[in-house]
């Protein structure tokens, strides 16, 4: 069927009509060989709330922005190519129903079907639109996924410390490596990650201390990298300073410590329930 609407008017003109609701604001959509397989809303999971989003499924890519107004116009677009993108379908719970996740190496995040039968065809059309962009470009499938971020509501204390809470006054932040809700004292230091951004970015303590370790393995493993005078394994690492796209605000408090709380908590895919997230 692909190959079969690639070359169509039809499919010309589904293509347009998206690109229209985008506006100027959208990057255009329209290549040779690029089909328009299927469209809908799904909710997705954001850091304030859940909130619907349009979705267009390509046969290459992947297109989602916010809604302005239902089928005439549409902002905030992002283009997720297929080969890049891995599913993992998600336990049901009493609060979420009917989701599942959607990995890359940029950015990971949640989303959820009206229905479970929708949810299966969504995830069977993205899937077979992966596999075949796949074998066309002849890469390999991600092994490498960001973290998605865990929404605010989830907790009313640090997930680092367990110690402090969260406040009009106290405010929630993320760690760019493991998604954690974290407070300022506890995401003090940033670290490049190179697959998310060019600049360093705010990290928990936890990762901070992991992602340094592993630096200096490898620096280790390759001497005479590293700035004179500084550490190699430092490199990457810049506490107090902030990056481009880090809303959260600058602290240099000294000091940070972690407290019982487990280092890996698999968040989406146990099916924890939010309320064993709050003191």
């Amino acid at each position: 069927m692909v190959d079969y609407l690639a070359n169509t008017e039809i499919n010309s003109q589904r293509i347009a009509a998206v690109e229209s609701c985008f506006g100027a604001s959208g990057q255009p959509l329209a290549l040779p060989g690029r089909v328009l397989l299927g469209e809908g809303v799904l909710t997705k999971e954001c850091r304030k709330k859940a909130k619907p989003r349009i979705f267009f499924l390509f046969n290459d890519i992947l297109v989602y922005g916010s809604i302005v107004l239902s089928k005439r116009k549409y902002r905030s677009q992002h283009i997720i190519p297929l080969e890049e993108v891995t599913l993992e379908p998600l336990p049901e719970t009493l609060q979420a129903k009917n989701r599942w996740m959607i990995k890359t190496a940029k950015k990971s995040f949640v989303v959820s079907a009206a229905s479970n039968t929708e949810r299966q065809e969504w995830i069977s059309h993205i899937e077979e639109c992966v596999r075949r962009q796949l074998l066309a470009t002849g890469r390999q499938p991600s092994t490498e996924h960001a973290a998605p971020w865990i929404p605010d509501k989830a907790t009313d204390i640090c997930m680092r410390c367990t110690q402090t809470r969260f406040s009009a006054l106290t405010r929630r932040h993320h760690c760019r490596k493991c998604g954690f809700v974290v407070c300022a004292e506890c995401s003090r230091q940033r670290f490049l990650l190179p697959r998310l951004s060019p600049k360093p970015l705010r990290v928990c303590s936890l990762c901070y201390r992991e992602l340094a370790a592993q630096k200096r393995q490898e620096e280790e493993e390759e001497p005479g990298v590293g700035s004179p005078g500084q550490p190699a394994y430092l490199a990457g690492a810049v506490c107090g300073a902030s990056s481009g796209d880090d809303e959260d605000s600058d602290e240099d408090r000294e000091g940070s410590g972690d407290g019982d709380w487990p280092s890996r908590v698999e968040f989406y895919s146990s099916g924890v329930s939010w309320s064993a997230f709050h003191s």
